[in-house]
């Protein structure tokens, strides 16, 4: 089954959390999707990734620059792995019809929402209902910390 990890963000938004996450994903030789709530959204994380500090190269595309075989990191709005990623990254509360066919899934929500919490919580019910392998983690001023 698929490793879910749930990534409960208390002190950043996506932009500044995914950029560690999928540096560490690219330097472990493996691919990512990052499925966005919206279209929008996907333009918007585009330029906040090729503004990023750290890592300062993070190479990545989405359907407005093609190519989707060449990226390592694939941006969607769209329940896809057209780059032939393992690794799938889900924001804005956006959910996969596909999550056995991902190694590693990684879901990020805003911890300051009730509501994406609430949402979370479903999700969290839903996968281990499926059997998946679920892990927790909450982002502290030391970094993220592995709960029970």
């Amino acid at each position: 089954m698929t490793e879910i990890g749930f990534y409960h963000l208390t002190r950043s938004v996506p932009e500044q959390a995914l950029p560690g996450l999928l540096g560490r994903t690219l330097a472990a030789g493996e691919r990512a999707v990052v499925r966005c709530g919206d279209a929008e959204r996907v333009a918007a994380l585009d330029a906040a990734l090729w503004l990023c500090a750290e890592p300062d190269w993070l190479p990545h595309g989405s359907a407005a620059s093609g190519d989707a075989d060449l990226q390592p990191v694939w941006l969607t709005d769209a329940d896809e792995a057209p780059n032939g990623a393992r690794f799938l990254f889900l924001i804005d509360g956006a959910t996969s019809a596909r999550l056995d066919s991902f190694t590693r899934v990684f879901d990020l929500f805003d911890g300051r929402s009730e509501a994406a919490v609430t949402a979370a919580r479903q999700r969290w019910t839903a996968a281990r209902s499926a059997g998946h392998t679920l892990t927790y983690w909450q982002q502290t001023p030391r970094g993220w910390e592995k709960k029970a």
